[in-house]
């Protein structure tokens, strides 16, 4: 089954010109089997799904589609669900400047049918007979009693309104880091401890996480902060992350971004036990006995398992050395239970960062390092973000937007040298 491109007003020869499959040099802007795809619906909700070979992508009321349909096209096109699952490519909207008239909304009366006399059962059936969005939406004005007594700007919003309820329509995202962000905030922000994307862009920069670098991080974001270091880190350098589960850590969001072996291949965990040096860690028998050396299956399950014993051991060295370049801090935890335990680790001008929803966790834990030294340029800061709508004539800040982003606690690690 192929994309096709829809162009308006075009001939017939060229509203079937299929999608180019690959791009030069943008593979990573490509879908690719095995991808994470977001879709975002015209109501602005959004579903995740895997593309694998087989799969249907169920977006609801908004229709399926084989998920093969979308392997090799470029993300952040929007698409229409025809039958039997054909996509076509919309072309982009262009936003035209509205006329103010005399119209007002003083007089219109919404009372019900008598505004609006199509029903629900004569719109199911333009459905059923394969009436697109656009001419249900066009029967809905052209019935409506008090349309034409509607401002420019209402009557746009009207539309609007209707396009989300009827368009079987759909936008493919990159799976990156704004994208998950918005993605989970509307699940709930709790989910995030409370992040929002400028929170997140400061403590990147703040850490100052970079190629090369050495970081420390603790997170009870699903991997989504440790995806977005390892974003910046591009495959070089190394990443610790602590964590409180006897197995590896359940990186779900990590696990949906798209990145490759070589990007991810920093990353080293270790739990609160192993991450402490008074802890002697008990490891299964590394060495075959003499009866099951005969058997290649349990020869390999040892050798695999010794592999895990030497990783965890290296990786343990690595931070009890310490002279890391930085450390991370997202953690339902007390921050100054965890920067002391491994502050001591960071190297002289390491950059520490703490997130917390709350000021006066951030501000105990400020008077404390202040307190004990070996920290300066102590700051506790809040984020500030404001969306706009930016249209002719109709710019506005969003009025339903994420009241706060949490607080964050900058410190740069000092030693005293003595003589």
């Amino acid at each position: 089954m192929e994309v096709v491109q829809e162009v308006p007003d075009a001939t017939p020869t060229a509203s079937t010109s299929t999608v180019p499959a690959t791009a030069p040099g943008a593979n990573s802007h490509v879908i690719k089997l095995g991808d994470h795809v977001i879709f975002r619906m015209p109501s602005q909700q959004t579903r995740i799904y895997k593309l694998e070979e087989k799969t249907t992508v169920n977006l609801g009321k908004f229709g399926s589609f084989p998920a093969a349909n979308l392997i090799g096209h470029p993300f952040g096109l929007t698409y229409t669900i025809h039958d039997l699952g054909e996509l076509r490519v919309m072309q982009p909207e262009v936003v035209k400047e509205l006329e103010e008239t005399q119209a007002t909304n003083e007089y219109i009366e919404d009372i019900g049918e008598a505004v609006q006399p199509l029903t629900f059962e004569e719109i199911e059936a333009l459905k059923k007979s394969g009436a697109d969005a656009a001419e249900i939406i066009s029967k809905q004005i052209t019935s409506h009693a008090n349309f034409e007594l509607k401002t420019e700007f209402s009557k746009e919003k009207y539309k609007k309104r209707k396009q989300a309820k009827f368009s079987k329509t759909f936008t493919a995202l990159a799976p990156s880091v704004p994208h998950l962000l918005d993605h989970l905030t509307a699940q709930g922000p709790q989910r995030v401890q409370w992040l929002r994307i400028d929170t997140m862009a400061q403590m990147l920069t703040f850490a100052n996480v970079q190629e090369e670098g050495r970081f420390i991080v603790v997170e009870d974001c699903g991997g989504l902060v440790v995806g977005a270091m390892l974003e910046r880190m591009g495959g070089k350098g190394r990443l610790l992350e602590i964590h409180d589960a006897d197995s590896p850590p359940a990186h779900h969001m990590l696990g949906m971004m798209n990145l490759t072996e070589q990007e991810l291949s920093p990353l080293r965990v270790l739990n609160w036990a192993t991450a402490d040096e008074s802890h002697t860690p008990i490891f299964p028998p590394t060495e075959l006995s003499g009866k099951k050396a005969k058997s290649d299956r349990e020869r390999k399950r040892i050798e695999k398992r010794k592999e895990a014993v030497n990783l965890v051991l290296e990786t343990r060295r690595e931070l009890f050395e310490g002279d890391w370049d930085g450390m991370i801090v997202v953690s339902q935890y007390d921050p100054y239970s965890i920067v002391n335990r491994l502050g001591q680790y960071l190297g002289g001008s390491a950059n520490c960062v703490l997130h917390s929803p709350y000021s006066s966790v951030l501000a105990e834990t400020q008077l404390k390092l202040r307190q004990e030294g070996g920290w300066l340029n102590l700051q506790l800061t809040e984020g500030w973000l404001r969306r706009y709508q930016v249209l002719p004539g109709r710019t506005h800040p969003d009025m339903n937007v994420q009241g706060s982003g949490g607080w964050l606690l900058h410190a740069i690690k000092v030693y005293v040298l003595l003589s």
